[in-house]
């Protein structure tokens, strides 16, 4: 049982509160199932979510469990007109922390985060999902005065799909559908734009538009004033088609330009080199991991 607290936030597909254990607990555990403190995802099931049944979200985390920067999920449920979902606790998001450190970030920080993240893409491509959304506000650090407080998660999976048919093994089909746009207009990709079936290339563009604005703290497409959300997509995405990888990475060093060059060619079921990627970056991070203000030890798992 669980007393709600504060809420944490909202998604695309519920809200997530503080849950607090209720009754006397011998546990002062931070993580698992006898956590003192939880995070509740509700999802109410009229939710765009829920349409046939538990959130869709729920068979995500279910095919991913375990995997490597993925948060660990102890229950799921139903309670009155609510899916409920019980997870592990997180810290803030690379959002929080860019908007408390005076909206800059140590180029360090940002190449330990592209180190990370592009791992935990690896791992999470290898299970044949692609996460949909990759930004900033879905990366989230593990909870402040803990160990785990330096590594990184990837959270909201509504918008998760399967980039390679369960049955076959093989890559899905490819497709356009012009008036579908899913993301996150700031760091979709040109392909999402475009209503393009979703592959492993838009996770990485999106994740190579999150490191420029955590290092930049802004991106050309931003600031556009328009009422209507699909003239400003077209716009945006205009904008990203008319601008190169040199202009958009003037100010960052090199192996940011480079892996934004990489990510953006990439052909629509071709395989992501993550090892070459994550290489790019290590002239950056200092040489011992431990020191690291990103965990940084999924990326040494990558086979190489």
């Amino acid at each position: 049982m669980y007393k709600l607290d504060r809420k944490l936030g909202k998604g695309g597909f519920g809200q997530v509160y503080v849950g607090r254990k209720m009754g006397t607990s011998t546990s002062n555990a931070r993580f698992g199932p006898g956590a003192l403190e939880v995070a509740l995802k509700f999802e109410h099931r009229t939710s765009k979510g829920c349409n046939y049944g538990p959130p869709y979200e729920w068979q995500v985390y279910n095919a991913l469990g375990g995997s490597h920067g993925v948060p660990r999920v102890h229950f799921k449920g139903r309670q009155g007109d609510f899916y409920v979902m019980v997870m592990d606790i997180l810290g803030p998001s690379l959002w929080d922390v860019w908007n408390s450190t005076t909206q800059a970030m140590s180029t360090e920080m940002v190449a330990c985060i592209a180190i990370e993240a592009i791992s935990i893409l690896e791992k999470m491509h290898s299970r044949g999902y692609v996460h949909g959304d990759v930004k900033p506000e879905n990366f989230l650090l593990g909870p402040p005065g803990t160990p785990e407080e330096k590594k990184l998660f990837l959270v909201d999976l509504g918008l998760a799909s399967k980039w390679r048919d369960t049955a076959t093994g093989l890559h899905v089909e490819y497709d356009q559908r012009p008036d579908v746009f899913r993301g996150t207009v700031r760091y979709a990709s040109v392909h999402a734009h475009l209503g393009r079936t979703c592959s492993r290339r838009d996770d990485l563009e999106s994740l190579a538009y999150t490191l420029v604005f955590l290092l930049r703290g802004r991106l050309p497409w931003q600031g556009y004033q328009v009422g209507d959300t699909k003239n400003k997509g077209f716009l945006v995405c205009k904008k990203k088609m008319a601008t190169s990888p040199e202009t958009l990475c003037c100010f960052c060093p090199q192996p940011f330009r480079q892996f934004v060059e990489y990510v953006v060619n990439l052909k629509f079921d071709e395989e992501p080199d993550y090892a070459k990627y994550v290489s790019l970056f290590d002239g950056i991070v200092g040489p011992n991991p431990d020191i690291r203000p990103i965990n940084t030890e999924g990326a040494q798992k990558v086979i190489w």
